[in-house]
């Protein structure tokens, strides 16, 4: 066999991973958003539920819940925070 032919299967190999590695890195980036956002929903939900009693509700749409998703438990404060500022309750 010529040693070209086994370099040039050794180029076109390295090629490869090097495209499928730079393909990987942002399905990596959207599955963190989107498990963020599960989980920035449930926080909401469960902070809806709760503060239903007292009188306190969030929206549940994209951005509050990347904002929670993002944040945790701080997201959620400074939602409520913010909609109590800007509406007054």
């Amino acid at each position: 066999m010529n040693l070209s032919i086994v370099f040039s299967y050794l180029l076109g190999l390295l090629i490869l991973y090097l495209v499928a590695r730079l393909l990987l890195i942002p399905l990596r980036v959207i599955a963190r958003l989107l498990i963020n956002g599960i989980i920035g929903g449930l926080l909401l939900a469960v902070f809806n539920l709760v503060g239903g009693y007292f009188g306190l509700y969030l929206a549940i749409n994209p951005i509050t819940v990347l904002v929670a998703g993002l944040l945790g438990v701080p997201g959620i404060f400074l939602l409520a925070a913010i909609r109590y500022m800007v509406i007054g309750g």
